[in-house]
């Protein structure tokens, strides 16, 4: 229950609580918010009045220093932020949601992308490898992902350019030129909070003590300039030139109820990466993607085959240390449905049918992508992850 008008079933009810950075038109000095309803908490001034000892950990135009403050600050500050919503003597300083201007809610310190659907590495491995096994022999061992360009991450709303690069067309021809097979890759961002000391792997059971939450990713990839540059070393420019998340970072503890085990493992594996007797890392988050307004898919995280603790554990086990504000992803999320247009059209062979008529095998200039998600929370309520979208621009745009 809250003093505030929050409709029920509302995805940013009181168990959400998610952190984000806005300004307003009327202060454009951005700052740290937690969203409640349809309403955003300013997080400093509220904190200055209510518990100025934790005006430190909220300061400043990013979440950055709440991400290094720990875990006992985390669970301290959400714990205010409980009592705040539900107790109107503790009543807040509020923004309404549409007034607030959102901006990259931290600072992106590296970027990981993995590859941790098996539908989507199956389904990517039966069209490009039609006479060998669909999944290389590692997949099953070992998280499979590659390290991505910090840099160009960028907050929901932001246009996304359409690449250039170069392509090899299906008769050999090498050139230059915008990307002729722009794709979408729904995915599930984890936010690395606390850091970690060269040299020391982070193991499964600290996970929680590391990643503050999560995000929803849309890793946009270029298809073509992929397909030509990434052997041997892995993709490049098909994929640096951008990766949005969306503006609000849903903290782990409000996925207690969403909770589930992984799938069967098929493979045993190494002890550094055995969950068996784990605690279950593995989330039911259901997703919805929408070109244009139209909704094309419907995946779900749930059936992932590797968890972000094991995606943790393997991205330090070799000593690599973390660094507050780290953002590694799941890869694209296929479950029950594909997340990507490249699946959706079966490498462009079967055009997808929009419910304005319209087709599409990639996407097209001015098109615009949203992805959204939820889960389950406690008493049957909903949390909501918010959303993801971008809009494609033509590279001959002003």
């Amino acid at each position: 229950m809250t003093w505030l008008d929050i409709p029920s079933g509302h995805p940013f009810g009181v168990a959400a609580l998610p952190y984000g950075v806005f300004s307003t038109p009327a202060d454009p000095h951005p700052r740290t918010g937690v969203a409640i309803g349809d309403l955003v908490i300013d997080l400093p001034a509220t904190v200055r009045r209510l518990a100025p000892s934790l005006a430190g950990a909220v300061a400043g135009p990013s979440l950055d220093a709440l991400l290094a403050a720990g875990p006992a600050v985390w669970a301290e500050l959400r714990g205010l932020l409980t009592t705040w919503v539900t107790d109107e003597v503790h009543r807040s300083h509020l923004v309404v949601r549409d007034d607030a201007i959102m901006h990259l809610p931290f600072t992106v310190a590296d970027y990981v992308d993995f590859y941790a659907s098996e539908e989507h590495a199956t389904n990517l491995g039966r069209m490009f490898r039609p006479d060998q096994a669909p999944l290389t022999p590692n997949w099953k061992h070992l998280p499979i992902g590659y390290h991505g360009r910090a840099g160009t991450v960028v907050v929901s709303g932001t246009d996304i350019t359409r690449p250039s690069g170069q392509r090899r067309s299906p008769d050999g021809e090498i050139t230059f030129g915008p990307s002729r097979r722009l794709d979408i890759e729904a995915e599930l961002g984890y936010v690395v909070g606390a850091g970690s000391v060269l040299g020391e792997p982070v193991e499964l059971g600290a996970f929680d003590r590391h990643v503050f939450g999560v995000c929803l990713v849309n890793d946009w990839s270029a298809r073509d300039i992929q397909a030509w540059e990434y052997v041997p070393l892995g993709p490049f420019l098909g994929k640096s030139f951008a990766t949005s998340i969306s503006p609000w970072i849903l903290p782990l503890a409000a996925l207690d109820h969403a909770r589930v085990g992984p799938p069967e493992r098929t493979v045993p594996l190494l002890p550094y990466l055995d969950d068996e007797k784990a605690q279950p890392w593995g989330f039911d988050i259901r997703l919805e993607i929408r070109l244009n307004g139209h909704v094309v898919s419907q995946p779900s995280f749930a059936g992932m085959y590797w968890t972000g603790a094991q995606m943790l554990a393997h991205m330090t086990a070799n000593g690599a240390s973390l660094r507050t504000g780290d953002l590694f992803a799941s890869g694209t999320i296929s479950g029950g449905s594909p997340g990507c247009l490249i699946e959706l059209s079966w490498n462009g062979t079967k055009p997808v049918r929009l419910a304005d008529g319209s087709e599409r095998t990639f996407l097209a200039d001015g098109d615009e992508v949203v992805i959204s998600a939820t889960a389950p929370g406690p008493d049957g309520s909903v949390i909501g992850l918010g959303s993801v979208a971008g809009r494609v621009r033509s590279p001959l745009a002003e």
